[in-house]
């Protein structure tokens, strides 16, 4: 029950795992944070290619998810899921390296070279993250551990992002630099892969496998082929109903959550005339909303899995998404860029920050439970295959996401109006939770 899963944080089994993903969202964030905040403040000067770069920049992040998930899912499935966590992390230190000197010396090409490497070393990590947990614990702590760790990454998200917004600093010149965010993610990488070394091995299971592939015949090896492997595992994976109506759920949430997301720092700067640091606050109190949301959702469900809150979720989040837009349009900045306080001291500065904190907390409390649901509804031989179809499908959706911003961006719609974009998504969201939902009442598995 998730009332009792606090232990966790006290055994061997979880906390490495969990310290690990932790970091690694936190320096994540800390770059990205940096990078775009560097470029967007210091760098370009113009709304429509501030824009741009930030939906370049999400495209490069999620695109290897899209073409190396399959490969990442069959060698967690194949291999000590602990000892490729730990080669991951270290070549988050080389990345890092290549990242900091981006951030130090003002070099996009750089900064844009380790973002799309933190994509490849995300999409290694991703499958090995939520795989291990039904390999580590009871089947009744899974629910409570992944709202644990979702919680715990937003968390990192949230200390990861404020960090990245304070170390990107002005010179009485106007000039931008990131000089201390350039140190700041090579020290977290570097205690990433020592938090790596204490995960328990988790050896590939010998479980009977019985959704993704016919017990009956021999286990194929690696495919390297990765088209030909990403199409064949979400083929395997889709055609069972209810991973597809989940993987369907999760990835249309993610698809209009890469719009919203890569619209906070131009939708700050260009509509509320906010500077960094009211940047960096949507996207902290975006961080803690998804935090909360994931505690909320575990206490109501009491270590159920199950997607019954789904519906009511994802309409709701629909709802401060109309509230933001609202908003935003009738927001009048000022002439010139303003901080925090006099932000705050608008007379709709609290129903702006009240509105996102809505629209993080109700997406945490739709998309918690779908990934819980993935990892418990398949045998723990193909946990990691399932988890890395899901990313692909994912991938595939935020890629087209970002595509269509970019293609909507081109043709003069603006930043207000691309969150219309991201409410009328939540009532597809919503639609898909409840066909999850009765499918899984009738599979017996909610």
């Amino acid at each position: 029950m998730i009332q009792n899963v606090t232990h966790l944080l006290k055994t061997r089994r979880f906390v490495p795992l969990f310290v690990t993903q932790f970091l690694g969202a936190f320096n994540d964030n800390l770059f990205r944070t940096a990078m775009v905040l560097l470029v967007i403040y210091g760098i370009y000067r113009s709304a429509e290619q501030e824009a741009l770069f930030s939906a370049i920049a999400g495209l490069l992040f999620i695109a290897p998810f899209f073409l190396l998930s399959a490969l990442s899912g069959q060698l967690a499935d194949a291999y000590d899921k602990a000892r490729i966590a730990r080669a991951v992390k270290s070549a988050e230190i080389v990345i890092m390296l290549f990242g900091a000197a981006g951030l130090y010396f003002l070099n996009i090409p750089a900064m844009l070279v380790a973002l799309t490497a933190m994509g490849i070393h995300s999409t290694f990590f991703g499958p090995i993250k939520y795989a291990i947990l039904p390999q580590h614990l009871e089947r009744d702590e899974v629910l409570g551990g992944t709202g644990l760790v979702e919680a715990g990454t937003y968390i990192a998200i949230l200390g990861g992002t404020i960090l990245g917004g304070l170390l990107v600093v002005q010179d009485p010149d106007g000039r931008y630099h990131a000089e201390y965010a350039a140190l700041g993610v090579l020290l977290v990488a570097i205690a990433g892969r020592i938090a790596g070394q204490f995960i328990p091995a988790a050896p590939p299971s010998t479980e009977d496998s019985g959704t993704l592939n016919d017990p009956d015949l021999p286990r194929p090896g690696l495919d390297w082929h990765i088209v030909r492997a990403s199409i064949n595992l979400v083929k395997a994976t889709m055609h069972v109903p209810r991973l597809f109506v989940a993987i369907m759920a999760i990835s249309f949430f993610w698809a209009i959550g890469a719009v919203l997301a890569a619209q906070f720092p131009p939708l700050v700067k260009n509509v509320f005339g906010g500077d960094q640091s009211v940047a960096t606050l949507f996207l902290a109190i975006f961080s803690i909303g998804v935090a909360v949301g994931s505690v909320i959702i575990n206490r109501l469900l009491k270590g159920e899995v199950s997607a019954r809150f789904a519906p009511m979720s994802a309409l709701l989040m629909g709802a401060c998404v109309l509230a933001l837009y609202g908003l935003s349009i009738s927001w009048t900045p000022y002439p010139e860029l303003v901080g925090t306080r006099i932000f705050l001291e608008e007379p709709t500065g609290w129903p702006v920050v009240l509105s996102l904190f809505g629209v993080a907390t109700f997406g945490g409390m739709f998309v918690v439970p779908l990934y819980a649901f993935l990892t418990t509804t398949v045998p723990k031989s193909e946990t990691a295959r399932t988890v890395a179809a899901n990313n692909i499908v994912n991938a595939g959706a935020m890629v087209l996401s970002a595509v269509l911003l970019a293609g909507l961006l081109k043709l003069g719609v603006s930043v207000a109006q691309t969150l219309l974009l991201v409410a009328a998504g939540t009532i597809v969201s919503a639609w898909l939770g409840r066909k999850l939902h009765l499918a899984c009442l009738e599979a017996g598995c909610a």
